[in-house]
């Protein structure tokens, strides 16, 4: 189409150098806005408060909800507490309905590993350790049973207690070690009903984050407060999922030192044997 020299003629003209300058820094600006609110709201941790009432009826039925999923598998995890200890790892199968655990417990201190069995019910804890073999060396020298024959999960410690007979345990009372004091926790954290929700608010716990385990997202509160002082935190942290399903328990043993229960399968297909250290 021919224009005509009198028509006016289309505009596309650039908006002046000032302005687009002007535009450019308002975008940047912005960017840097953003950038900086996701890096300062990402890298502060969130304060603890009271707990909602939604909060505090998920915390007041993980006990029971706990009870209902056993038998369950745990895995607890004590770190070194002293000079003399190692890590300390129990992997086991708890019955609440019961009250009895039996797992296969791994210590690690250094180079030395040291394994064996445990069962434990409110009265105390059993030791059933590994059968000894014949090595090589100085006459009566014994070794530790071969690796291929270690037990070093839930299930198989289980396999393995019901085939002991009663003489391969040695039982003993609960001391105040840290890890009697883990595998009481184990046993305690069940209730076979809820608990009264109102009432666990009147004791102060505290939602503390959100974390993630295993792909799943969890929050985290702090036990009740142990006294009526604020100043007297409590030893306990749980994880607790939307369902009100308990997935971990902190516990403080010693000052600056925590052991780490992990329920980490629900309803397991075999159950705990019954009490393998009594004579029939």
């Amino acid at each position: 189409m021919r224009i005509s020299p009198d028509a006016p003629r289309p505009t596309h003209e650039r908006p002046p150098r000032s302005r687009r300058a002007a535009a450019g820094a308002t975008a940047i600006a912005a960017g840097a806005l953003t950038v900086l609110l996701l890096l300062s709201s990402g890298g502060e941790d969130p304060t603890p408060r009271a707990l909602s009432a939604d909060e505090a009826r998920r915390m007041a039925t993980a006990r029971f909800r706990a009870y209902e999923a056993s038998p369950a598998e745990v895995t607890v995890r004590l770190p070194p507490v002293g000079e003399e200890t190692g890590t300390v790892t129990v992997r086991a199968v708890v019955d609440h309905r019961v009250r009895r655990a039996v797992g296969a417990y791994e210590t690690v201190d250094g180079a030395r590993t040291s394994r064996g069995l445990l069962s434990w019910d409110p009265g105390g804890v059993a030791e059933a350790r590994p059968p000894a073999t014949a090595s090589g060396g100085a006459p009566g020298r014994r070794t530790r049973a071969p690796e291929r024959d270690a037990v070093t999960t839930a299930a198989q410690a289980v396999r393995r207690a019901r085939t002991l007979k009663s003489g391969r345990w040695t039982r003993r009372p609960y001391s105040t070690s840290p890890l009697d004091r883990a595998l009481r926790l184990v046993l305690s954290v069940a209730a076979d009903r809820p608990d009264d929700a109102r009432r666990l608010a009147l004791s102060d716990p505290l939602w503390l984050r959100e974390e993630d385990l295993d792909g799943h997202g969890y929050d985290v509160f702090s036990g009740p407060h142990p006294t009526a002082s604020p100043a007297d935190t409590s030893p306990l942290t749980y994880w607790i999922g939307t369902g009100g399903d308990l997935r971990r328990i902190t516990a403080r043993v010693t000052p600056g030192h925590y052991a780490t229960v992990d329920f980490v399968a629900a309803r397991v297909p075999t159950g705990v044997p019954g009490t393998p250290w009594e004579k029939k």
